[in-house]
C-alpha cells in the first residue's frame, strides 16, 4: 500500500468533502494598467501572453507606481500563486509562478487566492490544470477573443481531501511532472537535432551546382496570383476545401494532399482556386525569418486560396519546388529587404524574383523522394519521437486526473474502486517508465 493510500484510509476512508471553488478560494481580477505608460524598467506586469506551458514566462512590460494613485497590492502575484488567462488565444490556460519574483496582475488575467486552511496552493494548481477544457467551456464569445466567466468558473466543485492527503498528492504529481519534463526535454532535444540534420542535408543536396541552371520563379511560373479573403467565421465543417494563410505556418509541413478547412463559395466574392501541383506562399507573417513560407498541394480537389496567399502554377515537380523553397538559401531571399515589425508582408513581385536551382524533371523526382522520406522520419506526428512526447504528456495527464478523483463523503464503494484503479495504473506506469 502506498503512502497516499495509507493516508486516504486513515484520514478519509468514507470519501472526501466537495465544495464549490468560491467557498474555499477568492478570485482577483486584474488591474487596467495603461499601455501608454508601460516601461522597460520598474514593477513587472503579468499579461495573458505571459501564461505559457502551465507557467509564467516570456517578456514582461513594467510600470512605475508613481503613475498610479490606486493601491495595487491586491493585484500582486507572489511566488507559488496560480493565475488564469481570461480572454484571447490563451483563454482558460493556467499559469503557476515558479519564480521567486512578484508580478502585478494585468486586466484579462485572474488570480486564485485559496483559503489555505482548506486548500493548498499547489494542490489547487494541479487541480485547475486538469480542468482547462472545462474552464474554456464556460467562456463566452467566439473566434480569437473568447472571454472567461469567473462567476461560472468559481461554481466548479473541487474535491477537498485533508491537507496531509493534498500534500502527498502534490509530492507525487510534482515528482511525476519533473520526470515527464526531463523525458520530454531529452526527446525534444533529440527531435530538434534530427530536424537540424534534415535541414542541413536538404540544404546541401539542393544547393546551387555548376551543372544545374539557376532560374527565377517568374521564368517557370505559368501563372501566379493572390487568393481572396476567407474570414475565420466563414470556415465550415463541410463545403469546398480551402486554405487560410495562417494554416501554412501552423498546420502543414512541406506538402499536403487534404485541406483541414472548408468554406462555401458564396462567402467569397471573387474566389481564387488552386489545384494539384500548385505552390502556395503565405505573404503575411509574424517574423522576417518565416515570411513567405511555401507549401505544395498534391491532392486532387479544386480548392480555394484565402487572402494573403499567393498561388503559383508551374510544370515542375511540386514536391521538389516545395523542398527547395524551404532551404536557407531561399529563405534568405524571401526575407531580404523586409523590415522587422509586428506583421511582415511580402508580395507577388518579390516572390517572382526568387532564384532556385532547377535540374531536369527526372532529377527533381529523385530529390523529392529522398527528402520526403527523410522528412517523414523527422516530422510525422504518428511515428517516432513526436508521438513519444505526446504519449508521455497524455500519460501524465491521465495519472494526474486519476489522483485528483475522489469518492464523495459516504461513498465508500466508489472510494475502494478508485484505490484499486490507482494500484493497477501505478503498476502499469512503473512498467512503462522502466
Amino acid at each position: 500500500m502506498s503512502r497516499l493510500e495509507e493516508l486516504i484510509q486513515e484520514l478519509c476512508p468514507d470519501g472526501v468533502e466537495y465544495k464549490k471553488l468560491k467557498e474555499v478560494c477568492r478570485f482577483q481580477n486584474g488591474f487596467s494598467f495603461k499601455s501608454a505608460k508601460f516601461t522597460n524598467e520598474g514593477k513587472p506586469i503579468l499579461r495573458i501572453t505571459n501564461i505559457q506551458d502551465n507557467s509564467i514566462s516570456g517578456e514582461f512590460v513594467c510600470f512605475s507606481k508613481d503613475d498610479y494613485k490606486e493601491n495595487l497590492e491586491s493585484y500582486l502575484v507572489s511566488p507559488g500563486d496560480t493565475v488564469v488567462a481570461m480572454s484571447g488565444a490563451t483563454t482558460g490556460k493556467i499559469g503557476y509562478n515558479y519564480s521567486d519574483k512578484c508580478y502585478y496582475l494585468n486586466q484579462r488575467v485572474g488570480l486564485f487566492v485559496p483559503n489555505e486552511s482548506w486548500l493548498m496552493k499547489r494542490y489547487l494548481f494541479h487541480w485547475l490544470s486538469s480542468q482547462t477544457q472545462n474552464i474554456y467551456n464556460v467562456s463566452s464569445g467566439s473566434g480569437a477573443q473568447p472571454n472567461l466567466s469567473s462567476v461560472k468558473m468559481m461554481e466548479f466543485v473541487i474535491p477537498l481531501p485533508p491537507i496531509p492527503v493534498q500534500e502527498e498528492i502534490v509530492r507525487v504529481l510534482d515528482s511525476f511532472t519533473e520526470l515527464t519534463a526531463e523525458l520530454t526535454t531529452e526527446l525534444t532535444t533529440e527531435l530538434t537535432a534530427r530536424k537540424k540534420q534534415f535541414e542541413y542535408y536538404r540544404d546541401e543536396l539542393l544547393k546551387p551546382k555548376t551543372n544545374i541552371p539557376m532560374v527565377r520563379l517568374k521564368e517557370i511560373a505559368t501563372s501566379i496570383y493572390r487568393g481572396a479573403g476567407i474570414k475565420r467565421d466563414q470556415v465550415t465543417e463541410v463545403g469546398i476545401p480551402c486554405v487560410r494563410y495562417g494554416e501554412i505556418y501552423t498546420t502543414y509541413n512541406t506538402w499536403f494532399d487534404v485541406c483541414v478547412s472548408h468554406t462555401k463559395e458564396e462567402y467569397v466574392a471573387s474566389p481564387k482556386y488552386f489545384e494539384n501541383g500548385d505552390i502556395l506562399f503565405a505573404i503575411t507573417g509574424e517574423s522576417v525569418e518565416d515570411i513567405a513560407k511555401s507549401i505544395a498541394y498534391v491532392g486532387h480537389d479544386k480548392c480555394l486560396a484565402g487572402g494573403d496567399i499567393v498561388v503559383m502554377k508551374h510544370e515542375q515537380n511540386p514536391r521538389y519546388l516545395a523542398h527547395v523553397l524551404n532551404t536557407s538559401m531561399v529563405r534568405e531571399q524571401k526575407s531580404k529587404g523586409k523590415v522587422k515589425s509586428k506583421v511582415v508582408h511580402s508580395n507577388v513581385p518579390s516572390i517572382e524574383q526568387i532564384e532556385i536551382p532547377l535540374p531536369p524533371l527526372n532529377v527533381q523526382n529523385r530529390y523529392a523522394e529522398v527528402l520526403d522520406n527523410f522528412e517523414k522520419i523527422c516530422n510525422d506526428l504518428n511515428i517516432g519521437l513526436p508521438a513519444e512526447i505526446d504519449a508521455r504528456q497524455k500519460q501524465y495527464e491521465f495519472y494526474r486526473n486519476l489522483l485528483l478523483t475522489f469518492a464523495e463523503t459516504g461513498n465508500t464503494i466508489a472510494q475502494t474502486d478508485r484505490q484499486t484503479d490507482r494500484q493497477t495504473d501505478r503498476q502499469t506506469d512503473r512498467q512503462t517508465l522502466n
